[in-house]
């Protein structure tokens, strides 16, 4: 094991390429959603908030509502305007910006990643909301700490300015980042899981001073890492990069309750100093052994240095970011075509029963616009499947 570390360490510090290493289909560790309340090495909860559990507590949820139904339309110096615009942006590296665009900086997006799926969705508001990626490869955690690093002039003028919008209607953010090559895992008191944190921390009040209306945080952590050729981001760092999200999250919900500033993460007081945090969607699974939802990972959703996500890697994150989208309490009231409207009641009724599917199959027979229920412009047999779906989950 050390002679291969060892061999991957000198091949990375010269810059040799080398392929993917497909045979390490696991690493062995539980991803943190189906950890629950164990431990990972005998002293780190799992949950993806606290108390191993995987919903944020009553308290956070709520507040998490009361901004999402806040967000409206805002022009240009951030005045709600009903011809203004709601703007959702990403955060982050190299894989953030694949996942999210993967367009080189260009437009469209390809459209197997989280924009391109977007754009092409009925269910998504394209008549208010605006989403850009401010991604770039190479900028790590280190490259969005501070608000005067040049990422945010970049946004400012490039991304945002290009398109006739302002900082001030930035009002929802994704964000994944890391650190490159990491050294030290947990539970080294030193370990790169808490320099990670403290990063976190400071780019999430950097977020606020830029964007002054911005409301809402979700944070993801990165993809399987044990397929990795090289020492940007393997195992366990990759999986490691979830507790620092995690920990980060639950630095806030503690603060709010009176538990004290972290100190690693800092400030989190939503609304004076960062904005609301919370997961977007948790995209950890341990390679080919499926997780509790079947998530896996597989050698060819990456490229060939194993870190990267190929196309149907790409596909994989802007599926599952679309689907957190379109469903969360926290997003769809200002992210859905139809405000967050029950799916599954489809006679208006404020009720999922019996009446509801009578009233799809009516819908589904003369193609009613209402009947495309998984939004991909086509009222096909996939719809009916998509109902039975939204109809066994009823609504919130």
């Amino acid at each position: 094991m050390r002679k291969h570390l060892f061999l991957a360490m000198i091949l990375s510090v010269c810059n040799i390429a080398v392929g993917s290493d497909c045979t390490n289909t696991s690493v062995g560790f539980t991803p943190i959603n189906d950890l629950d309340s164990g431990l990972y090495l005998g002293q780190f909860q799992g949950g993806l908030y606290p108390d191993g559990i995987n919903e944020p507590p009553a308290a956070h949820a709520a507040m998490g509502v009361t901004q999402a139904g806040i967000i409206q339309p805002l022009d240009a110096a951030g005045s709600p305007n009903t011809t203004g615009r709601i703007v959702l942006i990403s955060i982050g590296m190299s894989n953030t910006t694949q996942e999210f665009c993967s367009a080189g900086g260009g437009l469209p997006c390809d459209p197997w990643t989280f924009m391109g799926q977007a754009a092409s969705n009925s269910l998504v508001n394209h008549s208010t909301l605006t989403i850009v990626n401010g991604a770039k490869g190479g900028q790590s955690a280190s490259h969005w700490e501070s608000s005067l690093d040049p990422n945010y002039d970049r946004i400012r003028d490039q991304v945002l300015g290009s398109q006739g919008l302002s900082e001030a209607q930035v009002q929802v953010a994704w964000v994944k980042v890391a650190n490159p090559r990491p050294t030290l895992s947990l539970p080294d008191p030193a370990a790169d899981a808490y320099d990670l944190l403290g990063r976190l921390g400071n780019i999430m009040r950097s977020l606020r001073t830029r964007y002054p209306n911005l409301r809402l945080v979700f944070l993801s952590s990165r993809i399987y890492g044990g397929y990795a050729s090289s020492m940007l981001s393997p195992e366990p760092y990759a999986y490691e990069s979830g507790f620092s999200v995690k920990w980060l999250i639950e630095a806030q919900i503690n603060q709010m309750s009176g538990g004290g500033i972290d100190p690693i993460a800092g400030n989190l007081a939503p609304g004076a100093s960062v904005p609301w945090l919370a997961w977007g969607d948790y995209l950890w699974a341990d390679g080919l052994s499926p997780r509790s939802d079947g998530l896996t990972w597989a050698c060819d959703d990456f490229d060939t240095d194993g870190t990267h996500p190929s196309q149907s890697g790409e596909q994989k994150v802007g599926t599952a970011l679309l689907g957190f989208f379109l469903q969360s309490p926290f997003t769809k009231v200002w992210f859905r075509a139809d405000g967050g409207q029950c799916l599954a009641d489809m006679n208006h009724d404020g009720v999922v029963d019996v009446l509801d599917f009578f009233a799809f199959i009516q819908a589904f027979g003369t193609n009613a616009p209402r009947a495309d229920i998984n939004g991909d412009g086509l009222i096909d047999v996939l719809d009916f499947f998509a109902f039975i779906v939204v109809f066994a989950a009823g609504c919130p």
